[in-house]
């Protein structure tokens, strides 16, 4: 039985570690070296690192910063912001990127996940979807989730799947930050409509939220979460041996 990851989240900025509502109000949390190596030592199965004003500010990812979070764990680690081209995915894999994660990139240039799947594998390609409801409809955002692209998620992500990525990321807007709960709906669609790994994003508060996932969208691989996980509010250890003892498969 494929084992259930929990995936905290850096979302950087400014080379510091910064966290929203609804990807607004940013406010610092700490180093993204020093909370990458407290993750990577505390049960962490991955760690996703997002560079999240890269695409807006029109500019390549801190690569420094991200030379120093790679030498500090020893997980996988996806990585994202600003990945435009092959170059980009070959420059951040040269940093010590595990898996390139793209969001408003694939968005302008779709074929970027075609020619990223051919060079370097299907599994290193993570398609990044910033979802919000429109008029009843998943809607796909790019830009750090402040432009309505117009293009309907779910159909978003199949093409994105048959072009190659491997893995899908599912970022809801309408609950990021908010501590309510992941949004089941919009992940029961994506996991019914791809066979690929997919990862939920947005709402999680508290552990009982985390088994409520799993167990609600039992085809959803991981959940992923950043301000419960900063600020101690969750354990990532104690979250484990909660969804082991509610028949949930994880890595202890």
């Amino acid at each position: 039985m494929i084992t259930k990851r929990i995936i905290p989240c850096l979302d950087v900025k400014d080379g510091r570690v910064v966290k929203g509502v609804n990807f607004k109000s940013l406010g610092d949390v700490a180093s993204p070296v020093e909370l990458a190596a407290y993750y990577s030592d505390g049960g962490a199965d991955e760690l996703v690192f997002y560079d999240i004003t890269a695409s807006a500010e029109g500019r390549a990812l801190f690569t420094e910063v991200l030379k120093q979070v790679a030498s500090r764990i020893f997980i996988p680690l996806t990585v994202g912001g600003g990945i435009n081209s092959v170059d980009d995915f070959d420059r951040v894999l040269k940093c010590g990127a595990d898996k390139v994660s793209v969001n408003s990139g694939a968005i302008a240039n779709p074929a970027l996940i075609k020619q990223a799947a051919l060079k370097y594998g299907n599994q290193c390609v993570v398609l990044s979807a910033d979802i919000k409801r429109v008029n009843g409809e998943f809607r796909v955002f790019s830009k750090g989730g402040r432009i309505d692209t117009g293009m309907e998620a779910i159909e978003w992500i199949k093409k994105g799947v048959d072009l190659g990525a491997g893995e899908v990321v599912v970022n809801s807007i309408d609950t990021d930050g908010v501590k309510s709960g992941f949004d089941i709906e919009m992940l029961s669609a994506v996991c019914n409509a791809v066979d690929v790994p997919v990862i939920a994003s947005g709402g999680a508060g508290c552990e009982e939220h985390f088994t409520k996932l799993f167990k609600s969208v039992p085809k959803v691989d991981a959940g992923l979460a950043a301000s419960i996980f900063h600020f101690g509010e969750v354990k990532i250890n104690h979250l484990k041996e909660t969804l082991h003892k509610e028949k949930i498969n994880v890595r202890i």
